[in-house]
């Protein structure tokens, strides 16, 4: 039966009393290592699927469909969808859930060890807009963003339900407590908005911490030109090291804690890029990091020779 095909009689998984069915027919406990919490809120898996602006042509990469409750309401809007599960044990009752639609590839493995340009190019071939719509696993939320942000894939947008203050972390902006490295590697490669947000009485079992529903929306290209990516990151990293410390400081520590005679050469730099030595890292627009990186390049460079 394909995803067109009339699936309005099947259960959906997105209720306490099924969701609870199917843990019980299979055997399935939350994996807590696994950071495993099931959605049981139609509403809210309504709003990752609505966010995600999904067309009948649209590819969609889901990471940890668990037991399919948003998997079923993807398969419903989009073109072709491929789960990817790290717990075999999620299979038979994501097999069952999942019968009725022709249009859902299941893939076992653990997504950051996968080839992901491989991955897209066997599943999503020819598919021209292909988006992300994930519930993660809030212990390695960051890994699995930085690097789906990473690998240069043909995204459009990524929407994924995470926890609440990383949410905020991700789409803070400059001077306030939530800004950070986080929030610069992604508004690097996106466009943030937060859509929703989640109490933790709408999962099993309850987490400890309320979520938020984010989009990302991709940038044709980065938020800032750079000279060296790499480079760019490292400074920006280095300025929140220690977020007490002032940005000369860190930037000391980092890059030139066995030359302390650059110290006043450092200073001076900041000074040139318009920025005052004595600010903090969560003070500096993208801009500023970008200029001071690529100034800063050179004279770690002069101090390396």
């Amino acid at each position: 039966m394909s995803a067109a095909s009339d699936h309005r009689n099947v259960p959906a998984v997105s209720t306490p009393k099924r969701t609870r069915e199917l843990m019980e027919r299979y055997g399935i406990g939350a994996k807590k290592s696994l950071g495993q919490n099931f959605l049981i809120d139609q509403n809210i898996l309504q709003k990752i699927v609505d966010a995600a602006e999904l067309a009948p042509d649209s590819g969609v990469l889901e990471i940890g469909p668990g037991l399919g409750a948003l998997t079923e309401k993807l398969a419903q809007a989009a073109g072709t969808v491929v789960a990817v599960e790290i717990d075999h044990r999620l299979f038979p009752a994501l097999r069952d859930v999942l019968a009725p639609f022709d249009n859902v590839r299941l893939v076992h493995g653990n997504i950051l060890e996968m080839d992901l340009p491989a991955l897209f190019q066997e599943h999503f071939r020819g598919v021209r807009d292909v988006r992300v719509a994930a519930n993660l696993p809030y212990y390695i939320t960051t890994p699995i963003l930085m690097k789906l942000l990473e690998s240069a894939l043909p995204l459009a947008c990524i929407v994924v339900m995470v926890q609440k203050e990383v949410a905020e972390r991700m789409s803070a902006a400059p001077g306030g407590k939530d800004y950070g490295s986080l929030s610069i590697a992604v508004q690097y490669y996106c466009e943030t908005d937060v859509v929703a947000h989640v109490p933790k009485t709408v999962f099993i079992p309850a987490p400890g911490v309320d979520s938020a529903v984010i989009r990302l929306r991709m940038r044709r290209k980065p938020a800032v030109e750079v000279r060296d990516v790499r480079f760019f990151f490292d400074v920006v990293q280095a300025s929140f090291a220690q977020r007490r410390k002032t940005i000369h400081n860190n930037l000391l520590a980092r890059f030139f804690a066995k030359s302390p005679e650059w110290k006043p050469r450092v200073a001076e730099l900041l000074q040139e890029c318009g920025i005052d030595p004595g600010r903090r890292g969560e003070t500096l627009t993208m801009a500023e990091f970008a200029a001071l990186s690529d100034r800063l390049l050179d004279l770690v460079e002069a101090q390396k020779r």
